[in-house]
């Protein structure tokens, strides 16, 4: 029986449930995040200057739809795509919470040097 080429392929995931971390662990995906930031853009205007095809995009941009990033809306015969607030809030919201984290374990180790010291 001959060898199946696709069994020595690795096996990648393109579709999840994508988390917005996840989904932001992503070079290109970041950069698409970033030229959002400036305000919303058709596919074709964000493939533009991206080292990928617009099918790619289109792709990049469906995880980031599917994590909560991102939202699209119908304008002609085009989709444009502009970052969604609720999917950013929630991220602010785990930052503040990792941050907040950070800051009480600091507090915690300098008073116990200081305890140390007495």
């Amino acid at each position: 029986m001959p060898a199946l080429v696709s069994g020595n392929l690795r096996f990648v995931v393109t579709y999840q449930e994508a988390d917005a971390w996840v989904a932001l662990a992503d070079r290109t995906r970041r950069s698409i995040v970033e030229r959002l930031a400036h305000g919303p853009m058709a596919v074709g205007e964000l493939a533009r200057d991206l080292p990928v095809s617009r099918p790619a995009v289109s792709q990049h941009l469906k995880v980031l739809k599917c994590a909560g990033l991102v939202r699209d809306r119908a304008v002609g015969t085009r989709r444009v795509y502009q970052l969604d607030p609720a999917g950013l809030v929630t991220l602010r919201a785990d930052l503040d919470r990792f941050w907040g984290q950070a800051l009480a374990g600091f507090k915690e180790t300098v008073e116990r040097r200081e305890g140390d010291d007495s």
